[in-house]
């Protein structure tokens, strides 16, 4: 693992194993859907690392003891829609009690900006450890808008999730929400003049879902 205060890159062999399958252009949409959920549960693992954690009395077929359990609310999965749900699946699988919110968010691809078509999350955000998932941290432009919106909700403990980021979309990030960590398998190495991230992987939606 390699880090920052506010950037994780998670270097694990596996991960990044799997991440090389997802770039190759030949892997087909299930292997690539399948491949996407695995990766998420090694960030799910890494992301939540820092979860509150409280003691309760339990009883194990040799005796009692004080055993560690999670503290305070559900915590929140929000998905940047669409892409996000390929993160979201395997997250789900790892921490099956969370709470699931869905931020829409579309780039107009003349102005790279995003426009908000639906957003809905769980109730009492300000007491929860949120986690917004996006495969792809490119311009920021949207990741920082989805934030903008879980702010505005009372969210106050955000943490930002990603398969990939780019050296734009990390500043971007950083300058606008600094107290927003992010946790990626890797950072590439800059956007194209269409704003797809460098060496990339191309458009996650489109190779998760079979679109164009």
């Amino acid at each position: 693992m390699s880090d920052t205060p506010h950037l994780t890159i998670v270097n694990h062999p596996l991960v990044q194993h799997k991440l090389t399958l997802m770039r190759e252009k030949e892997t087909s949409t299930a292997v690539f859907r399948q491949l996407l959920r695995e990766i998420s549960q090694f960030l799910a693992y890494e992301v939540t690392r820092n979860l509150e954690m409280e003691t309760k009395r339990i009883e194990t077929p040799v005796q009692e003891m004080d055993a560690p359990t999670l503290a305070g609310r559900k915590l929140a999965l929000i998905s940047i829609l669409r892409a996000g749900n390929g993160l979201l699946d395997g997250m789900l699988e790892l921490i099956p009690s969370a709470r699931v919110g869905f931020v829409g968010l579309y780039r107009d691809e003349e102005t790279l900006q995003p426009v908000q078509y639906y957003f809905k999350v769980p109730e009492h955000m300000e007491d929860r450890m949120v986690i917004a998932v996006d495969p792809m941290l490119a311009t920021g432009n949207s990741s920082v808008a989805a934030i903008d919106l879980l702010k505005k909700s009372g969210a106050k403990n955000i943490s930002f999730l990603c398969l990939l980021a780019a050296p734009e979309g990390v500043a971007r990030m950083k300058e606008a929400h600094p107290d927003v960590p992010i946790v990626t398998a890797s950072l590439d190495s800059k956007l194209d003049a269409n704003g797809y991230i460098v060496p990339g992987l191309g458009d996650a939606g489109d190779r998760m879902f079979g679109t164009k």
